[in-house]
């Protein structure tokens, strides 16, 4: 079982070899320093804090990106060209498929933090670029796993680039779609109001508090702290578990 995960992960990885995707991290990043450049010439005063903050969310951009793309066209094609027929036709568990293919984009995703990383050691502290690393990290971790349940939810590209996209931004900004509701029903007492605010309430339960991981103002003011690391690989555990789970549930069920 070990050795099959293992193969798996490696083909993975000899797969992004393949497409040429190391060459688009690289893109990014020149991309990124472009950027970051120009608005060290006409920023006048806190340079490497609006440079740092402006990188960063870049990159934060970019790499979520990159990583939710590549495992849906990846997975998008072993269904296309039946490469996942295949691999079940051998004697192997779907559990074990679902792990070693995730394996593999795990290290993609570690990959891209780490080079995304590295890129702001030169701007900010190196305690607080490796909080934002590893934080960057867990978010991509959480995505693939989504990425990966979408595509054996949906088949298809777009529909499942959309289905993730439309939860990271849910994700991203429940806390503030949050406050919003709550001044709305401070305001109003009509039943339509209150349904809202409570549904939006449970959403917030639900969906992992994304705007809590890779935070801007950890490489402006230095304010990331441990508690946020424990916080952050908390929800990370969690959320890949539970992630992890449904598509294994997904997949069992189907008549591959």
């Amino acid at each position: 079982m070990i050795k099959q995960i293992i193969t798996l992960a490696t083909l993975v990885i000899i797969e992004a070899l393949h497409t040429r995707f190391f060459m688009i991290i690289f893109a990014f990043l020149l991309t990124g320093f472009g950027i970051v450049s120009f608005v060290g010439q006409i920023a006048i005063i806190e340079t490497v804090a609006y440079q740092s903050s402006l990188l960063a969310a870049f990159l934060r951009l970019s790499a979520i990106y990159i990583i939710s793309l590549f495992v849906i066209v990846s997975m998008v094609n072993e269904f296309n060209n039946n490469a996942i027929h295949l691999w079940l036709s051998l004697p192997m568990k779907r559990a074990t498929y679902l792990i070693g293919k995730f394996s593999g984009f795990m290290l993609i995703a570690c990959i891209i933090a780490i080079l995304f990383g590295l890129s702001l050691f030169i701007l900010v502290p190196y305690s607080q670029a490796g909080l934002w690393t590893f934080s960057l990290f867990c978010e991509l971790l959480i995505i693939a796993a989504l990425s990966l349940l979408c595509v054996f939810t949906f088949h298809n590209t777009i529909q499942a680039l959309s289905a993730v996209i439309a939860f990271y931004i849910l994700a991203r900004s429940i806390y503030s779609i949050q406050l919003v509701a709550q001044n709305l029903l401070n305001s109003s007492q009509s039943w339509s109001d209150y349904f809202i605010a409570k549904f939006i309430y449970l959403l917030s339960i639900i969906l992992p508090n994304l705007e809590q991981f890779t935070q801007s103002d950890w490489l402006t003011y230095y304010s990331g702290e441990i508690i946020d690391l424990l916080q952050i690989t908390a929800q990370t555990i969690i959320y890949v578990i539970l992630l992890i789970s449904m598509s294994m549930f997904d997949l069992y069920r189907k008549n591959l």
